[in-house]
């Protein structure tokens, strides 16, 4: 059976899809892969079939509408309008490139903003089935992720909360579905948007987080499984530079700071905060450059900045790891079992920010847009220093390490595809 994978986003949203296609194709399934051009080397380099679409995200990122999405933080009226106008211009860019990448399939797996993976999957009579890393099934037993508020499970509030973001998701592309649809010969969706079709035809849901990290509410429909972590397994066949080993050797273990994809309107003085909040804590660094653009000539000699480096060899060598709080980036930093201090800027970071609190894995989150020399090296000392939140940690990780989210996933898939 041939499924054709839908993944657009940034290296964070399309990495974990990559382990899920390599376990898929172990099973025996015919993986066709489409996503950005950019990551054409990326998915290649593991034998899968690649199909391009449209759009950069590495250049989307420091566009004016992107940044302003990150400066919005947690304020709903600035986040909702700054990403209705980027969501917009990414669905219409995939829109005719996911058509193409489709034809001859068998099933579409895809991701929320290869939504229109949907209609295609509708037009061609094949099954679809949707993936996330980031919970968007509506449930009472907590919040949406983009109302990061204390969890209050049972409450009305959150279910009510989880309908208007799935609104606000279709909001920006509400006009283009409806155009694309016309296109395809089908009908309009209803006010609702596509949302009711999932559930009236029971379109599973799968998503590649730890339960033991957020669990499955009771309240969702039995063909939408959370399966654990998808992790592709990169450090096998990456050998770390012999200076980041010299450093690592030559004293305590250090703490890992990195931003992702994520970049600050000033890299200079991020990295400067950094490097403050460090010596403030009195601990050594590892400062990652990547999409963010952190550099910063004439580094102490605790510090060490490397360009990039498998987070399933960097982090279990960490006295802590300091981040975005995106879902991937959180979720290696769980795996490995050390205390997580995540510095979100806006979607679903503060969520997975506030669920590390409450798991006591690691202090409050410091938000970027207050984020301070001070603030950021009071959460590292107590990241490195509370032995409660190590055991947790530790014990965290390994509860995840135990698990096996891709060969879930892929049982979940054969049961909905009868394959």
């Amino acid at each position: 059976m041939r499924i054709t994978m839908v993944a657009v986003g940034t290296r964070g949203d399309v990495q974990p899809l990559v382990a899920l296609a390599l376990g898929l194709q172990a099973a025996g399934f015919d993986i066709n892969f489409a996503t950005h051009g950019n990551f054409e080397t990326f998915i290649r380099g593991f034998g899968l079939e690649f199909s391009r679409l449209a759009g950069n995200p590495e250049e989307l990122i420091h566009t004016d509408d992107v940044q302003g999405w990150l400066s919005a933080g947690r304020n709903p009226i600035e986040f909702a309008r700054h990403f209705l106008r980027v969501a917009e211009k990414l669905v219409e860019e995939v829109t005719h490139d996911t058509l193409a990448a489709c034809q001859g399939t068998d099933a579409i797996l895809f991701t929320a903003l290869g939504a229109a993976a949907f209609d295609i999957g509708e037009a061609l009579n094949v099954p679809v089935l949707g993936a996330g890393l980031q919970p968007i099934t509506p449930t009472r037993e907590y919040p949406p992720m983009l109302m990061p508020v204390d969890f209050n499970p049972g409450s009305m509030a959150n279910l009510l909360g989880h309908h208007a973001m799935l609104n606000l998701f279709y909001r920006p592309v509400a006009r283009h579905i409806r155009r694309w649809r016309k296109h395809l010969g089908l009908k309009p969706h209803g006010l609702q948007g596509p949302f009711q079709r999932v559930y009236r035809e029971r379109i599973p849901v799968l998503y590649g987080y730890s339960p033991s990290v957020l669990p499955q509410p009771a309240d969702w429909p039995a063909w939408h499984r959370v399966t654990g972590y998808w992790f592709l397994e990169e450090h096998k066949n990456w050998q770390p530079p012999d200076e980041l080993l010299a450093f690592l050797d030559s004293g305590e273990k250090p703490v890992y700071v990195g931003f992702g994809s994520m970049s600050p309107r000033d890299p200079a003085a991020a990295a400067q905060l950094v490097v403050d909040a460090l010596e403030m804590a009195g601990q050594r660094g590892v400062l990652l450059s990547g999409w963010a653009g952190l550099n910063m000539a004439g580094l102490p000699k605790n510090i060490s900045r490397i360009d990039s480096a498998p987070h399933d060899w960097l982090f279990p060598r960490m006295a802590a790891v300091v981040h975005h709080g995106g879902a991937g980036t959180t979720a290696a930093g769980l795996r490995a079992g050390v205390p997580t201090v995540t510095t979100p800027f806006f979607s679903d970071q503060p969520f997975w920010g506030l669920r590390v609190r409450d798991l006591g894995v690691g202090p409050p989150p410091v938000p970027q847009k207050r984020m301070t020399a001070k603030r950021l090296a009071a959460a590292i000392r107590r990241a490195v220093t509370d032995a409660g939140m190590q055991a947790r940690a530790a014990a965290l990780g390994e509860a995840i390490r135990r698990e096996d989210g891709v060969g879930n996933a892929v049982v979940f898939i054969r049961e909905h595809l009868g394959a």
